[in-house]
């Protein structure tokens, strides 16, 4: 398996920092659009998309910050690829950025930018900030 290449993302939302938390760090909050359910057990959560599970650890989280997962089979492989959301706010302006960092194949990069540009959008959806 090739070595994947990291890549970052920023979308702005509408939307104060500690609520945007609550939606990327919490297994209800993930659930909203993220996944189409997300339960966890410590620092295991498993995300459920159409009845395919995929299980991730939590690495990291800094509470209204960032929360950071490996997926587990990235953990078995030895790999170590993360996948994190970050909350920014512009220090003059305001605004809240959410930045996202995570690992791809080099031939799946767009198409998977365009699929955090989905979830993003389901994000801003749910927040009322669309």
């Amino acid at each position: 398996m090739s070595e994947k290449t990291k890549y970052e993302l920023e979308f702005v939302v509408q939307s104060s920092p500690q609520l945007l938390y609550q939606y990327i760090s919490t297994p209800s909050g993930l659930s909203e659009w993220f996944a189409d359910n997300v339960n966890s057990r410590g620092e295991l959560f498993t995300f459920i998309w159409d009845g395919s599970e995929e299980e991730a650890k939590l690495l990291s989280k800094k509470s209204g910050e960032r929360i950071k997962f490996r997926w587990t089979a990235d953990d078995e492989d030895g790999k170590d690829y993360f996948f994190e959301m970050r909350i920014q706010v512009d220090e003059i302006t305001k605004d809240v950025s959410l930045m996202v960092t995570d690992y791809s194949e080099e031939d799946e990069i767009d198409e998977n930018k365009m699929l955090w540009d989905n979830m993003i959008s389901n994000l801003k959806h749910v927040l009322g900030s669309a």
